[in-house]
């Protein structure tokens, strides 16, 4: 595909971002950035978090994935629907009642400083970490098939496109994201239901007809019920898909951020749920993509050759095939606007959250002046992008597997601490001294990191998966039972 037509691409879908920005920016006050104002419908939240849920993980390592796992990575699509309806019941109706900015308040409130700050942190680790890797993933592809040829190296290009999400975000915040999520969720889905079009078209397979072909090509199994050790065991896929939901949205900043800018509890329950059932049938499409994609590379030989020759990696399989210009213009075009979509809706949210969090959880800026908050936020969105740049390129150097799994690897260590800190605080009423949380978050995670290291050994031959997110929850709620003590009444409702 011509590299000019891609960088036209590039900076024309750039423009339009900053267009958003201005518009949504041109009353912009202190509250903007962080709550939208409290002025978001709910359909248009639900639409955007679709791509901000996808990225550019989904896009390119989900349809790499079919291969190994089938459609396995659907039993963990199906869980996140369960853990989606405990947020929008459960969840969702503290934090509103909390009034809450920043969801780590809810911490704050019920264990103390300590506790407050180190959920903080935890997030803004997990956060820096996922938004990295997936921002890695599309840099890196861009980089093979575009910028490589133009000698421009990896670093300027991941340090163009953070400075491209900073200028766009850096005045409304939330509120901007908003929109440019929704634009970037459309072209997103534009993206993939054109290839699947045209792929399916190109094998003579009409769309009724494309996962009865994916089972006769050995790609169509959705149900791992036969081995409980390995990480697709079915029970793992729904557990784990409900705990990754729980800890990678419900107890996240930057997912919950957009939440919290609809009007009310309802409006954001109903986007929740709405969006829940739309998503995991976006996941389908996916999937399948996954498997036309091996099905039109098995058919053509020097599209093979062309993979093999740069690693047989499967995150590039989709970009292989989409650049190649065996189906034309038209789905190259769309591949890099979609990929492009999928990078900026995640990074230019985290970039977001990350700023909220830090701002309000670890420097209190809400207690400070007006003039001061608005000078700490723009500092801080300097400090988090160049956390972000520095982060990219340390991945760069060593990724060793599916992004995917990277990922939700990475996130069981510090989402499920948090996760277990929320359900301690929501569904008992007993105190624990404030440094308790700390040391039993740390422990949990540095524990199960080795554990889940050797797993076989100790376990003989059980691999944890999607699951252990849960377990690492479940280890911190026991540990802070057995330290803790009855208390008569916890006053959550007391200002913040």
């Amino acid at each position: 595909m011509n590299k000019g037509l891609i960088l036209s691409i590039l900076i024309g879908y750039f423009l339009i971002l900053v267009l958003i920005s201005y518009l949504t920016g041109r009353k912009a006050d202190k509250d903007t950035f962080y709550t939208g104002n409290k002025a978001s419908k709910w359909y248009v939240v639900a639409f955007g978090m679709i791509g901000a849920s996808l990225s550019g993980v989904t896009f390119i390592s989900i349809p790499g994935t079919i291969a190994n796992s089938q459609m396995t990575y659907l039993q963990i699509a199906l869980g996140y629907i369960l853990g989606y309806a405990i947020i929008a019941f459960v969840l969702l109706p503290l934090y509103y009642r909390l009034n809450l900015t920043s969801i780590y308040g809810f911490l704050g409130v019920r264990f103390g400083v300590i506790t407050h700050k180190m959920g903080a942190i935890f997030f803004l680790l997990s956060r820096v970490i996922g938004a990295s890797l997936r921002m890695y993933l599309v840099a890196n592809v861009l980089q093979e098939f575009v910028f490589n040829e133009l000698g421009v190296p990896f670093e300027v290009t991941v340090a163009i496109s953070i400075a491209l999400i900073w200028v766009y975000t850096h005045r409304a915040g939330i509120k901007t994201i908003i929109w440019t999520d929704t634009l970037q969720t459309l072209f997103m889905l534009i993206s993939v239901g054109l290839s699947v079009y045209l792929i399916s078209g190109e094998l003579n397979l009409a769309l009724g007809e494309i996962l009865p072909a994916l089972s006769d090509n050995d790609m169509g199994n959705m149900w791992q019920t036969e081995d409980p050790m390995a990480k697709s065991y079915w029970i793992k896929g729904l557990l784990g898909g409900m705990f990754i939901t729980l800890g990678m949205t419900g107890v996240d900043q930057d997912m919950m951020q957009k939440n919290l800018t609809c009007k009310s509890k309802k409006e954001a329950q109903w986007n929740m749920m709405s969006f829940s059932v739309v998503l995991f049938f976006v996941n389908v499409v996916f999937v399948a993509l996954g498997g036309l994609l091996y099905m039109y590379l098995n058919s053509n030989p020097e599209v093979m050759a062309e993979w093999v020759s740069r690693g047989s990696d499967g995150d590039e399989l989709f970009a292989v095939i989409a650049l190649s210009d065996n189906l034309g213009i038209a789905i190259g075009v769309f591949f890099i606007i979609g990929l492009v979509a999928a990078a900026y809706s995640s990074a230019d949210s985290a970039l977001t959250s990350l700023t909220t969090s830090f701002n309000l959880d670890i420097l209190n800026a809400n207690k400070k002046s007006e003039e001061d908050q608005i000078r700490l936020r723009k500092r801080t969105h300097i400090f988090m992008s160049i956390a972000l740049l520095l982060t990219i390129i340390i991945f760069k150097w060593v990724k060793s597997d599916a992004v995917i799994w990277q990922l939700f690897s990475a996130a069981n260590f510090t989402y499920g601490p948090l996760l277990g800190l929320f359900l301690f605080g929501i569904i008992t009423k007993r105190k624990v001294n404030d440094i308790i949380p700390l040391i039993t978050c740390l422990l949990v995670a540095v524990t199960m990191f080795f554990v889940n290291k050797f797993s076989i050994e100790i376990f003989d031959g059980y691999i944890f998966g999607s699951e252990l997110l849960g377990i690492n929850a479940l280890l911190v709620i026991l540990f802070l039972l057995a330290f803790s003590k009855k208390e008569d009444g916890i006053e959550l409702e007391k200002e913040l």
